[in-house]
């Protein structure tokens, strides 16, 4: 099973009273990481602070989009503890090759953020300062992860986005056909692992046939793949 550290920095002025926070803060729990909320730190640490990055694999800046930025916390947090001799100064590049995401919340829908639209910017446009402080430190950036007007979501899109949310924490990045697949195997797996001892027969029942599918498709990828080359020879 592959296991990857994953530290998400939080930053929420309210933090107690987001009903996404909190949603995804669950999400996240069940994900096994790191969940950091700056706001709620006494004092800031930089010397612990650094630690907790140079510690982990992937490194997720979440927040609210406050005026296409992050909350002051995070500003603040960011001045203190990503120093330019962390960062690249020194030429030691203590977070070289690790993972860089965002996961940025919006109370406006996703529509709105493009060229001639409401916002006239794109979200990944407005997301540029984070992921060019990635950049300098050397960092492997991933796709923006990104959930607008989540209190409009139904219950099944509710539960889609939590999976998606805790793919994008812990799954082998990228964002693959055969990382998927071994990401929802180790899952279930672990999910047939706390079944009761009557419930294991139909847990490890549907868990061989997902197996079954899934080598099923690699037959038929295989074959596909044989044909291409045979029709560019």
């Amino acid at each position: 099973m592959w296991i990857i550290k994953t530290l998400v920095i939080v930053s929420h002025p309210e933090i107690d009273n987001s009903q996404t926070q909190q949603f995804l803060k669950k999400g996240a729990e069940d994900a096994q990481v790191i969940w950091h909320h700056v706001e709620s730190l006494d004092e800031i640490d930089v010397g612990k602070e650094q630690k907790l990055l140079r510690q982990a694999d992937r490194i997720v800046f979440q927040f609210p989009l406050y005026w296409y930025a992050a909350p002051y916390g995070l500003k603040k947090w960011e001045d203190e503890v990503l120093t330019r001799n962390f960062i690249y100064g020194d030429k030691t590049y203590p977070l070289e090759d690790k993972e860089f995401g965002i996961v940025v919340t919006t109370g406006m829908p996703l529509k709105d953020f493009q060229k001639g639209a409401t916002e006239n910017i794109t979200l990944d446009e407005a997301m540029a300062p984070y992921r060019a402080i990635a950049n300098l430190g050397k960092m492997k950036i991933m796709p923006l992860f990104s959930v607008p007007q989540f209190w409009y979501m139904s219950e099944d899109e509710q539960m889609q986005l939590l999976i998606d949310y805790q793919r994008y924490l812990s799954q082998k990045f990228p964002d693959s056909l055969a990382n998927r697949e071994e990401w929802f195997e180790d899952r279930l797996q672990q999910f047939v692992k706390e079944l009761s001892d009557e419930d294991q027969f139909s847990g490890n029942l549907i868990l061989d046939t997902f197996i079954q599918n899934k080598e099923n498709l690699e037959q038929v990828n295989d074959t596909l793949k044989m044909i291409k080359e045979g029709e560019d020879e």
